[in-house]
C-alpha cells in the first residue's frame, strides 16, 4: 500500500458500518431502565466487563443450588420488527429464561441480555432493553449487564435478535422435580396470555403465507389487529411459583414451551407414573383456533407446538389443591385443576391429552 494515501481515506470500524457512538448512546439511554432492576447483592453499574452479585447472600442457604437457563425468543422478533414496536419483546425473553429456573424452585437472582443487530438505532436499542428490565423487575432479578453487538452486512439495517442466560438459587432440600411427585397428585393449570414465544414458525406460515393475512388487519375473534395479538408480551410466572411454593406442597412444575404441553410436562413425571391432561376443563382463546383453521392444521401438531392457552402447570398434592388456587387466585393468575397423576399402564406415556377442548 503507498504511504502517500491522504488521511481519512484507509477504511474505518464506522466505514465497515459499525458505529461505536450509536453504541454508546445505547447504553447511556437503556442505564436507566436497568438501574430499575437492582437487588441489593448487586455491585457496581453498567458498563463492566462483567455483572458482579455478591455471593455472600447465599450463606443464608445451608446448601444453595445454582440454576441456569439460556434462551430466545425466535421469530416473534420479525414480528416486533415489522411492527416497529421494541418494549415488549423483552417480557418474552425474561419469560422464556426465568421461568424455566423457576420451574426447579429456584428463586430467580440475576440476567444478562445480548441484543445483535444489523445496525445499531440508540432509541430501538434502549427501547429492548426497557422491556428486558420491565420483564426481569416482573420475575423478581436483576439485570446485570449485557452485550449490544453489530453486525452490518449479516442482518439487514432493521435486522434484530435477542437472547439472555440467568441464574437463580434453589436450597437442596427444597429442589422440586420428578422424584417428589406421587400417585394422586393434581395437575394445575395456569393459563398462557397467549402464543408466548413458541411456535411462531408455524404461526407466521399460516397466517401469512397460507391465509394472506397481514399484520393491521382486524380480526373479529380476537377483538384487536392480528399483529397486536402475535406481540402480546409471554407472560411470567417467576414471582408466582416462588409464592405457590411457600403458602404450600409444591412437587413440581413444568413449563409450557417448545413442543406442547404433553411433552414438556412428561419431563417432570418419573418412570412409573403418567399424567392425564384432560381438555375439557378449559377453552383455548381465539388465536389457536384461528390459526388451526387458517392453516388446517390438525390437532395434534397444533399441540406438539403451541401452548394451547396453558404457560404453567403445576403439580401439587391433591389436599394442597384449594390453597394453590386461592394463592394463584389472589395473585391474578387463572388457574385450575386441569388433571391428575396416576400410576403409569403397559401402553402410557409419560403425560397426555384426553377428551375435547371445551368451547
Amino acid at each position: 500500500m503507498s504511504e502517500s494515501t491522504s488521511a481519512g481515506s484507509g477504511a474505518s470500524y464506522a466505514s465497515a458500518g459499525v458505529d461505536i457512538e450509536a453504541g454508546d448512546r445505547a447504553v447511556e439511554l437503556m442505564k436507566e431502565w436497568v438501574k430499575k432492576t437492582q437487588r441489593p447483592e448487586v455491585l457496581g453499574g453498567l458498563g463492566g466487563f462483567a455483572g458482579l452479585f455478591d455471593a455472600s447472600a447465599l450463606k443464608r442457604y445451608e446448601r444453595p443450588l445454582l440454576a441456569s437457563a439460556t434462551d430466545g425468543v425466535g421469530t416473534k422478533v420479525d414480528i416486533a420488527r415489522q411492527m416497529g414496536v421494541y418494549d415488549t419483546i423483552g417480557h418474552d425473553l425474561v419469560a422464556m429464561v426465568m421461568d424455566d429456573i423457576v420451574v426447579c424452585g429456584a428463586e430467580p437472582l440475576f440476567m444478562t441480555d445480548y441484543i445483535c443487530v444489523g445496525k445499531v438505532h440508540p432509541e430501538r436499542v434502549a427501547a429492548i432493553v426497557k422491556g428486558i428490565a420491565e420483564g426481569c423487575v416482573l420475575a423478581g432479578c436483576a439485570l446485570v449487564g449485557g452485550e449490544t453487538a453489530e453486525h452490518p452486512g449479516l442482518l439487514g439495517p432493521d435486522d434484530f435478535d435477542v437472547a439472555g442466560a440467568g441464574t437463580g438459587v434453589v436450597e437442596y432440600d427444597r429442589l422440586l422435580g420428578a422424584d417428589r411427585i406421587r400417585t394422586g397428585d393434581a395437575v394445575i393449570a395456569m393459563a398462557s396470555s397467549g402464543l408466548h414465544s413458541n411456535g411462531y414458525s408455524l404461526v407466521r406460515h399460516v397466517l401469512f403465507d397460507r391465509a394472506g393475512m397481514s399484520l393491521d388487519q382486524r380480526v373479529e375473534e380476537l377483538g384487536r389487529t392480528l399483529g397486536e395479538e402475535l406481540l402480546e408480551p409471554t407472560k411470567i410466572y417467576s414471582l408466582d411459583c416462588m409464592a405457590l411454593t411457600r403458602t404450600t406442597d409444591v412437587h413440581a412444575y413444568s413449563h409450557i414451551t417448545g413442543g406442547g404441553l404433553a411433552a414438556n410436562l412428561a419431563r417432570v413425571i418419573p418412570d412409573g407414573l403418567h399424567a392425564t391432561v384432560d381438555r375439557s376443563t378449559w377453552a383455548p382463546d381465539a388465536i389457536f383456533d384461528l390459526v388451526g383453521k387458517a392453516g388446517q392444521v390438525e390437532r395434534l401438531e397444533l399441540e406438539k407446538t403451541l401452548n394451547m392457552g396453558v404457560g404453567m402447570m403445576a403439580v401439587v398434592p391433591a389436599d394442597s389443591v384449594d390453597v394453590a388456587l386461592t394463592t394463584l387466585a389472589d395473585r391474578g393468575v387463572e388457574a385450575w385443576v386441569a388433571g391428575e397423576i396416576t400410576e403409569r399402564g403397559a401402553h402410557t406415556t409419560g403425560a397426555e391429552l384426553v377428551g375435547d377442548y371445551a368451547k
